[in-house]
């Protein structure tokens, strides 16, 4: 990979603005659209600490092209996007790569992370990593479900409803489910 310059930038989405920051090593960051760009901004920049807003990299700019398309429902493949996960716990690292490997249109439960993880009574904390994911959706905790499939915990801004969006954007989901949970379309 191409050495990166230190930055991070807005972008459009179909779900709103997301924002990414990258180091020399990578994505250090990826966030979800929050209630407005500022709130976005916020967001990022505390998961990412602070950095001047700049021009993405190609393979920055190639990261934010997936995320357009996956959030507009044309899943693209992300494993070669590069994830800096230096400011991560190797737990953390371990959940996060086991969850980029769940394929768009597929989920999984936190209890079948923790089972593949090697410790079934982990579910509880293979949870809270993913509450912490900095790196949304490139890493798509929005793929992990609780128990028989219950959709719960997901710490984007608005919560379990933009998390069944995602996933209907996907097809892991009926539009019949989404309404459900106040997403209709």
């Amino acid at each position: 990979m191409q050495q990166l310059a230190t930055g991070w930038a807005p972008f459009e989405t179909a779900l709103g603005t997301c924002a990414v920051a990258w180091g020399p090593r990578g994505i250090v960051a990826m966030q979800l659209p929050e209630v407005d760009a500022p709130a976005t901004q916020a967001r990022l920049l505390k998961a990412s600490g602070p950095l001047p807003q700049a021009t993405p990299p190609a393979a920055v700019a190639s990261a934010m092209v997936a995320v357009q398309a996956l959030l507009a429902g044309q899943p693209h493949d992300m494993d070669a996007v590069v994830l800096d996960m230096q400011g991560v716990t190797e737990f953390q690292r371990r959940v996060y790569d086991l969850t980029r490997r769940i394929p768009p249109g597929q989920t999984r439960t936190y209890g079948e992370l923790a089972t593949a993880l090697g410790n079934k009574n982990s579910a509880r904390a293979v949870g809270h990593a993913l509450g912490l994911n900095p790196f949304a959706p490139v890493v798509p905790c929005h793929r992990v479900l609780g128990a028989a499939g219950k959709p719960c915990g997901f710490s984007a801004h608005g919560g379990v409803v933009t998390k069944m969006r995602m996933l209907a954007t996907e097809g892991a989901v009926s539009s019949d489910t989404t309404a459900l949970f106040g997403f209709a379309g």
